[in-house]
């Protein structure tokens, strides 16, 4: 896929890493180039304006300059900030959970618009305070991604420790959101 030198993008942000004094690493999903690394530089700055657009979740429209090395985000509007979402743990534990097997499970700039718009509504109704089905909504959410990537068939279906041993053997790699909001599930209930 050929880039133009300045490309805009809208993409969920699924995580970020801090290098140096100032700057921080994006990864993000995007309907039009899938999953997408990009540098923001600055942004942990105190005087940053696009520090509070380039959290984890937040559904954002990107200007992005193509580089040799790490593309670099230079403008971002918001378009969804998920704020329900992020002012319940249980909920941001999901999330998490949904970003990192978008991450872990998705190949770099490989378009999948199906996947965009089931993140997208996953986390819209992760974001619904009347949403109360919401550990439902992750194995759903688990099952259809393995579904539509063709790591597991449609009449397949698995669930609990069986689906996240499923998952670690494809990525090589233990999720860290599992054991997460398993202890907060469990300090709900007492």
């Amino acid at each position: 896929m050929t880039l133009s030198r300045v490309y805009k993008a809208d993409g969920i942000i699924l995580k970020r890493k801090n290098v140096g004094e100032a700057d921080r690493i994006l990864t993000s999903f995007t309907k039009e180039y899938g999953k997408l690394r990009a540098i923001a530089k600055g942004i942990r700055k105190v005087s940053s304006r696009r520090a509070p657009h380039l959290e984890v979740f937040t559904h954002v429209t990107m200007v992005i300059h193509s580089s040799k090395t790490l593309d670099s985000v230079s403008e971002v509007s918001p378009i969804e900030t998920f704020s329900y979402l992020r002012s319940d743990l249980v909920r941001v534990s999901l999330g998490y959970y949904l970003c990192e097997l978008i991450d872990s499970l998705l190949p770099e700039r490989q378009k999948h618009e199906d996947i965009y718009k089931l993140l997208q509504e996953s986390l819209a109704s992760l974001n619904d305070k009347h949403f109360h089905t919401i550990y439902y909504l992750s194995k759903q959410f688990t099952l259809e991604l393995l579904w539509r990537l063709g790591f597991l068939p449609r009449e397949k279906d698995l669930s609990g420790a069986k689906l996240q041993a499923f998952i670690e053997s494809i990525t090589e790699r233990r999720l860290k959101t599992p054991p997460f909001a398993r202890r907060l599930l469990k300090s709900d209930s007492s």
